[in-house]
């Protein structure tokens, strides 16, 4: 079939990305359903996939979903080479959760024995900086050396990517449209110091900070903090997003959380967020009372947001 070049807008940029539809997509999964969306609508476009799964991580019913499937581990990326190469990949994509929390276990050694390559990578560079943004970009460079190329991981899923505007019926309360916006300002902050991409508020006070726990542990504390209800979460891509990686995700999970945690909205980044199987996580969070807000950077600024109804909402100062 050739290539095709796959172009879509992104907030302060345009990309414009070619796509090999010829040869097979390797897919490299941790945990969640993402993975299963992106295999689902690589196959739909027309392109084997296969699959190193994270073991420990990504879901067995994943395999289900691609043409070749091969456990490997977290810690050993000659492994993830090898399995990829072997099959034709030039190309992948890399989604799913890795917990963090699992690398700070007490017999973390044991369970995450790395090859010498990966030890290599962890002692030379990575050994100045190991935050979560430097280990994935190292990665990268160390497919792309093998000849395989990171693609924006949102190709074969453009259709779960938030939208600018409310896009649930339920809509937010003035306040929330206010902590929306001003927590989105906050919440960018923090992410370019590469400490999370979530905080939740309530009249602007910050009621918790999203860190090594991610975002779902951090609901829970946020609810138990909060107990009155009605806050907001925000939720953002870091300050230079690199789509080929860590893209900030929600799905449902995250709203059966914050209906616990009786959150009233939620706003995320347009354009850079994903809502995992995003129709039902909408119906979900009407049912919930929970109003979601796709902002866009250039929104925050400004007086209003757009509504579902494309009316302008002016909460008042």
């Amino acid at each position: 079939m050739g290539a095709q070049l796959i172009s879509h807008l992104h907030p302060a940029r345009f990309r414009i990305v070619a796509v090999s539809h010829s040869a097979p997509l390797g897919l490299i999964a941790g945990e969640g359903v993402f993975p299963l969306l992106v295999a689902r609508g690589a196959r739909a476009a027309g392109r084997r996939v296969v699959c190193t799964a994270l073991a420990g991580c990504a879901w067995p019913q994943l395999r289900e979903e691609c043409d070749e499937f091969r456990w490997v581990s977290v810690l050993r990326l000659s492994q993830w080479v090898r399995v990829l190469r072997r099959a034709g990949c030039s190309e992948a994509i890399m989604v799913g959760r890795v917990v963090k929390t699992r690398m700070y276990g007490r017999w973390r050694y044991f369970q995450y024995i790395p090859d010498l390559r990966t030890l290599r990578i962890w002692f030379t560079e990575l050994r100045r900086d190991r935050r979560p943004f430097a280990i994935l970009r190292t990665i990268a460079r160390e497919l792309a050396s093998e000849g395989i190329t990171l693609l924006d991981s949102t190709i074969y899923t453009q259709d779960q990517l938030t939208t600018s505007g409310v896009i649930t019926r339920r809509q937010p309360s003035s306040s929330q449209l206010e902590d929306a916006r001003f927590g989105f300002a906050l919440c960018k902050q923090l992410s370019a110091l590469d400490i999370g991409q979530a905080i939740a508020l309530l009249n602007k006070d910050v009621i918790a900070v999203e860190a090594l726990e991610g975002t779902n542990a951090m609901i829970e504390r946020a609810g138990l903090l909060c107990k009155t209800g009605g806050w907001t979460l925000v939720k953002v891509a870091n300050r230079d997003q690199d789509m080929r990686m860590d893209v900030p995700t929600i799905g449902v999970t995250t709203i059966e959380k914050l209906a616990a945690a009786h959150a009233g909205c939620i706003a995320l980044e347009a354009g850079s967020t994903v809502v995992l199987e995003k129709q039902k996580v909408i119906e979900l969070a009407d049912r919930h009372k929970i109003a979601i807000v796709g902002i866009s950077p250039e929104e925050t600024g400004r007086s209003g947001i757009r509504t579902h109804d494309k009316r302008i909402c002016n909460p008042p100062h």
